[in-house]
């Protein structure tokens, strides 16, 4: 699969401003900061910094099979266990832009590893290495306005590939058939909502239709961009002639949806120039046979983030939300983060605070 969440991921936005909220960083979370902190980090697979997202993103995964539930809890504990000797700031660990490359990394052990004690020990390495690789790639796609996304998980699952550990056994690098699919609507609308589901690894229409309303919980508008970004990426890549196992599964709307939720700051347009680019991307590693994940779609987000920024200069810096539904920019690598302003499961909104160009 999947993924993932967006130039800067869209971090549900932290609590509140930075200013109203600089003194409660310092200070160590309770067991339900914890528990928020971890959710969170679940949301901010789909680029949404709100604990109800990522409850409903848990439940879909444990619809699909439990060994993703607790791979994905797994890895975005270890990340966060190891965020801030690995030098990322407390409201970073706090917003879930850390863990979340930790549980996507925990899912894609899971996923493409086989023996599963194989695939436990590698999902916890995984998942550290996340935090350790991402703190330096955070702050060097920082100074270039972009978000980090999934490259972190990205990095380090080629790594353990590269080494030979697993069997990639559900690996998407299937052939493209040559003629097209004979679909009924119910399968087509199935294979968009699995599209959904892949974000998470999973698969199926119903933890589909579970994550888009754990989306929707957080902003109506980034649900609505997720299925239309599935959507248009599946009718893209229908029209070439995918396999019917990978349209079902939703092979080929997940770094769609993915897409269009990193850009959806940016408006329209470029939401649908993202999730054009990302199913050319997806198309284009399928056909050299490459386990390409979710990089179409973080490759996809940086391309259009920049293009835009060269092509309307001053006009993508995302503005602050004043309502609790709308979707801000997506955090720097679950959703825009340097930038972004997303809603919390309260409906407070906050601005992580913009790094400085030099280390932190």
């Amino acid at each position: 699969m999947s993924t993932p969440a967006p130039a800067q991921a869209n971090p549900d936005a932290a609590f509140a401003s930075p200013s109203a909220h600089a003194a409660s960083t310092d200070a160590p979370p309770g067991f339900t900061g914890h528990l928020r902190t971890l959710l969170r980090s679940l949301g901010q697979i789909v680029l949404q910094r709100h604990a109800g997202t990522g409850i409903c993103l848990l439940a879909a995964l444990a619809l699909c099979d439990l060994w993703l539930a607790c791979a994905a809890v797994i890895g975005a504990a270890t990340a966060n266990l190891c965020a801030r000797r690995a030098g990322h700031s407390y409201a970073e660990v706090r917003d879930g832009l850390v863990g979340f490359n930790g549980a996507l990394a925990g899912l894609a052990a899971i996923t493409f590893a086989g023996e599963n004690f194989t695939a436990v020990v590698l999902a916890v390495l995984a998942a550290a290495a996340t935090a350790w690789i991402g703190a330096p790639l955070v702050r060097w796609l920082r100074r270039a306005g972009l978000s980090v996304y999934s490259a972190p998980c990205l990095l380090a699952t080629w790594l353990w590939m590269a080494l030979g550990f697993g069997n990639q056994r559900t690996t998407m690098a299937s052939a493209i058939a040559p003629a097209h699919l004979s679909l009924s609507w119910l399968d087509a609308a199935a294979g968009v909502l699995s599209g959904v589901a892949q974000t998470t690894f999973a698969t199926g229409a119903l933890p589909g239709l579970v994550l888009l309303a754990g989306l929707a919980w957080s902003s109506r508008r980034a649900a609505a961009y997720a299925l239309g970004g599935a959507a248009l990426a599946t009718v893209i890549e229908y029209a070439v002639g995918v396999p019917p196992a990978s349209f079902v599964a939703g092979v080929c709307g997940f770094n769609g949806a993915l897409a269009a939720l990193a850009a959806s700051s940016l408006g329209p347009r470029a939401a649908i120039c993202a999730t054009m680019l990302a199913a050319a991307l997806h198309l284009a590693a399928v056909q050299l046979g490459m386990p390409g994940m979710t990089a179409p779609f973080a490759l996809a987000g940086w391309s259009v983030h920049s293009a835009w920024r060269l092509l309307a200069p001053g006009r993508t810096q995302p503005s602050q939300q004043s309502a609790p539904g709308a979707v801000a920019k997506l955090p720097e690598t679950g959703a825009n983060a340097a930038h972004g302003a997303l809603p919390d499961e309260t409906g407070k909104l906050a601005t992580l605070p913009r790094a400085r160009p030099e280390v932190r």
